[in-house]
């Protein structure tokens, strides 16, 4: 795997975290919904993490909770584009645009994003084609089923070999279709079509999925896992969050997507000095 992965005007040293902070400009996230979904919020927001230690801003403009209500294409382009822009005036950080439109990819990216993270991984019609022509780094996630039904009733024989099984199948579809691997990353998708004790499973056997070779990007900040162990509402999640990330990144993961943005830095810092000692 390379040591250095490129994000618009950016390079980073893979062998150190990267902190991916989350800003959802919807009415409807499961953590944050509502609080940005104007654009001065939304800037204003996407600033003060970068000040905080951000390296990635991951834009969303539809959620992707159980249960949420599909958007149109014009709903999420009003609801992201204009706060690229609006970013991307007021600062050089790079952006990750969170969706699975290909009009939307295109559209993000001309705004001003610089890269693409998708939980359908690019399956729909042509999304594959569309980022290898775009030539922006992607995000491939795995996820059992859609987000509106995903976690009624998911069953494996055995979660972490078939996450491995179809990430290992989707990069190679990537890269056949002409993205970089030097331009892929990964991520098992917590939460995403799985259990508790799925998800447990996934992050005891992390390190199964970086053996893929590719960096691995980690989602658990705030989710359901976190509260079911800990039984916390959404916004007394932050220990769990932590714990959780520092023991991906002891299983190989680098890059790490988090609404706590400085406490998360902090932490992943330590982790960092120890690897490097």
């Amino acid at each position: 795997m390379t040591e250095q992965f490129i994000i618009g005007s950016r390079q980073f040293d893979l062998s150190k975290a990267i902190v991916m902070g989350i800003l959802n400009v919807t009415p409807d996230s499961f953590s944050d919904g509502g609080q940005f979904d104007r654009v001065e919020q939304a800037v204003e927001h996407a600033l003060q993490m970068a000040q905080d230690g951000a390296d990635i801003i991951d834009i969303g403009g539809e959620s992707t909770r159980p249960g949420a209500a599909a958007v149109t294409v014009e709903q999420e382009l009003d609801r992201v584009v204009p706060v690229i822009r609006a970013i991307r005036e007021n600062s050089d950080i790079p952006i990750s645009i969170d969706t699975s439109k290909t009009e939307v990819m295109r559209e993000a990216v001309g705004a001003g994003a610089d890269m693409i993270n998708d939980v359908n991984a690019l399956q729909a019609t042509q999304a594959v084609e569309c980022c290898a022509e775009l030539g922006v780094p992607v995000c491939l996630m795995h996820m059992q089923g859609e987000p509106r039904t995903m976690q009624q009733d998911p069953q494996y024989d055995d979660v972490v070999s078939e996450v491995a099984a179809f990430l290992r199948q989707r990069s190679r579809a990537c890269m056949d279709a002409g993205i970089d691997p030097g331009r892929i990353i990964l991520d098992p998708g917590f939460g995403f079509g799985k259990t508790l004790q799925h998800n447990l499973e996934l992050l005891n056997r992390l390190e199964a999925i970086c053996e893929l070779e590719l960096p691995v990007l980690v989602g658990i900040s705030r989710k359901s896992m976190i509260g079911a162990l800990l039984d916390k509402a959404v916004t007394d999640r932050l220990y769990g969050s932590i714990a959780a990330a520092v023991i991906a990144y002891g299983k190989g993961a680098r890059l790490f997507r988090v609404h706590d943005v400085a406490p998360s830095r902090d932490a992943l810092a330590i982790c960092d000095a120890l690897q490097h000692d």
